[in-house]
């Protein structure tokens, strides 16, 4: 599957985090779409499933936990990647018991974020990051 076809949901309140995640994804060949936040999120997807969500936590209105709690409810099955500029360790273990992806901090290491993502599709391809099929490693 070549990275075109691969769509990420940008949920960040911060308008230069957003816009600038979204352009860098973009330039890596990814189809990127971002919102301000967790209503505006749950709003577009009534209408599209990304491959995977990239949400801050600090948000004002719905926080990125209680959005990560309502997209299991609504939309189960879209991988999370959660970002923040403020790693506080309950936030981080909330955060991976409602099945988040990974945990990042601000300001996101856009080599990192690539790194989080080969990972990620590579797990759902059932592929290793090197390529190799997992079903032929020991």
């Amino acid at each position: 599957m070549g990275k075109k076809l691969k769509s990420i949901l940008i949920v960040d309140d911060e308008e230069n985090a957003r816009l600038g995640l979204t352009k860098l994804l973009a330039k890596e060949g990814f189809t990127v779409a971002s919102v301000g936040n967790g209503f505006e999120a749950l709003q577009f997807l009534k209408n599209n499933k990304p491959h995977v969500i990239v949400t801050d936590i600090n948000m004002p209105g719905m926080n990125g936990l209680t959005f990560l709690r309502e997209l299991n409810r609504l939309h189960p099955g879209i991988d999370v990647i959660m970002i923040t500029a403020f790693g506080e360790i309950e936030s981080y273990i909330e955060a991976m018991n409602l099945g988040a992806f990974e945990y990042i901090n601000k300001p996101v290491n856009v080599e990192d974020l690539k790194k989080i993502l080969d990972k990620l599709f590579s797990k759902r391809s059932g592929r290793s990051p090197s390529g190799v099929s997992r079903a032929l490693e020991p």
